[in-house]
């Protein structure tokens, strides 16, 4: 969450303007450029309910924040990105235990000694003024000035949005004065020509205006726009005979058919503030087919279902399936099909398809006392890339591309089926629940060796800026995707050759009551959505 940008231009509702509806007031503010939308209504009543559903998902179409105004409970039913409290509102601590850790939570500063006596502990941001003069709010403090917003944001641990009076030369004003944002609402929505002033507003906030994109609301003109974007000339890949558009995809006989399923949801496998829509479908395939590796077939072809909430648009679902289909075209593999359906939430069904190995079939049940357990490439940086992103860490870009573009290890699967290794998965859940689960399979324990770890410098690096233990961070990392795989030691000395990666991480013993024997107490596997 990048909260200067978010901050910069800042559109609160007026109830009160004539003539002018709260939802076409925040189109006009998201036309112009609006970086985070406050609803604010103090006449708010159960009848206006739809009204802030339909603000929210315009925002969530556009990817602009919504925060409600004073009111939590409302905020945390229509799924809003945060709330803004006042100096006599609900306390800032109660509104981060309902809202969640990730949502972001403002209070109203007016004057240094309210800034001396808040608690920010549970705040990202805050409101301060009014800076000029306004008629908006009838019960506002007294006027600040420049002066007083420089000493609010010269004290203030937390960025500082400017409110009060404020119009395209004041702003400017602001923001020379320290302001990370300038937030603003009678300048626009009493304006002769709203859409004017909020233009002229974003341009000197540094943002740009935008065209707004319509719901989509019509599944079979949009499934036959996904199938086109992916499929053009793929019907000649080998392996499907009736391509998507009937009931039912023909396939030509495979043998050793391996099939295997996969679902990511939005808020517990991907956020859209992370990642775009692009990424999010290349990630969804490639470790949908990162179990084929592991399992070492080849992918044949993909079917996708998708539930899709109403403020998600055409344009959307076609830069999703771009995504799919360059992960598809990388593996000379299909679209087989899929379906579209409305839905709450955003989520993605995969189910893949694929041509196994003529000779063997790698079980987590191979595992034998006396191998190694060995990985095909470095652990946690994926772990680690997770952490960057929550904390607006931009300073690691190969662990943030880590976990947002993985790649399923076709390449060590085939070096690893050559040499017969007969016990591989990948590590989607973190080393040691993933290890776990190949112990109880095989009926064995596992020892890991924490001296045989490969710790990538990055990592590092990384761990100690942001005091962690490295060891730890390759135990319990999720969404790695290398494969990890059981062998006897002369068998992987051969696979090193063409692995110079490849490194082991524990011995295989036998059976001595528990899988895992050495891991630290506060070590888990990883859990999707909530690490």
């Amino acid at each position: 969450m990048n909260l200067n940008h978010i901050l910069k231009f800042y559109f609160i509702t007026d109830e009160n303007a004539p003539d002018c509806p709260l939802l076409k007031q925040v189109k006009i503010a998201i036309t112009a450029g609006a970086t985070v939308i406050q609803y604010r209504h103090k006449s708010f009543l159960s009848r206006d309910l739809k009204e802030v559903e339909a603000i929210r998902e315009l925002c969530k179409r556009h990817s602009v924040p919504l925060i409600i105004n004073d009111n939590i409970i409302l905020a945390k039913a229509v799924d809003a990105d945060g709330v803004h409290l006042g100096q006599g509102d609900e306390d800032v601590a109660i509104a981060r235990n309902i809202m969640g850790p990730d949502a972001i939570i403002g209070i109203s500063v007016s004057t240094i000694e309210e800034l001396e006596k808040t608690d920010f502990s549970f705040c990202n941001y805050i409101g301060t003024g009014p800076v000029f003069a306004t008629d908006t709010k009838v019960d506002a403090s007294t006027v600040i000035g420049l002066a007083g917003l420089r000493k609010v944001v010269e004290r203030s641990p937390l960025p500082v949005v400017a409110i009060g009076g404020i119009d395209a030369s004041g702003g400017d004003a602001c923001f020379s004065h320290g302001a990370a944002g300038v937030a603003v609402i009678s300048c626009i929505t009493r304006a002769e020509d709203p859409l004017h002033q909020a233009k002229e507003l974003g341009r000197i906030c540094g943002c740009r205006p935008r065209v707004l994109k319509n719901a989509w609301n019509n599944e079979f003109k949009l499934i036959d726009k996904l199938i086109a974007g992916v499929t053009c000339s793929d019907f000649t890949l080998p392996g499907l005979k009736v391509p998507p558009g009937d009931d039912a995809a023909l396939f030509e006989t495979i043998s050793n058919l391996v099939i295997t399923t996969d679902t990511q949801k939005e808020n517990i496998h991907f956020r859209r503030g992370w990642q775009t829509l692009e990424e999010i479908g290349q990630k969804a395939v490639e470790i949908t087919f990162s179990d084929l590796a592991a399992s070492y077939a080849r992918p044949v072809s993909l079917f996708v279902n998708l539930s899709i909430p109403s403020y998600m648009s055409d344009s959307d679902l076609e830069n999703l399936y771009s995504g799919i289909g360059r992960v598809l075209k990388k593996y000379q593999a299909t679209l087989g099909g899929g379906n579209v359906s409305s839905s709450r939430e955003f989520s993605i069904d995969l189910f893949a398809v694929g041509k196994g190995h003529p000779d063997i079939f790698p079980l987590r049940s191979n595992a034998r006392p006396g191998d190694g357990l060995y990985v095909t490439g470095p652990l946690g940086l994926a772990r680690a890339g997770l952490a960057c992103l929550k904390n607006n860490e931009t300073g690691y870009p190969k662990l943030i591309e880590k976990f947002k573009s993985p790649n399923a290890r076709f390449d060590a699967a085939k070096i690893l089926s050559e040499h017969n290794v007969a016990c591989v998965m990948d590590v989607s859940d973190g080393l040691a629940g993933d290890a776990g689960h190949i112990a109880l399979s095989s009926n064995i324990s596992i020892m890991f060796e924490p001296l045989f770890f490969k710790i990538d410098p990055i990592l590092a690096e990384f761990c100690r800026k942001y005091p962690s233990d490295p060891e730890k961070m390759i135990l319990s990392g999720g969404e790695d995707y290398e494969l990890m795989f059981t062998c006897c030691p002369e068998i992987f000395e051969q696979i090193k050759t063409r692995l110079p990666e490849a490194f082991q991480v524990g011995q295989c013993i036998k059976f001595s009551g528990t899988p895992i024997i050495n891991l630290p107490a506060d070590v888990l596997s990883f859990q999707h959505g909530k690490d």
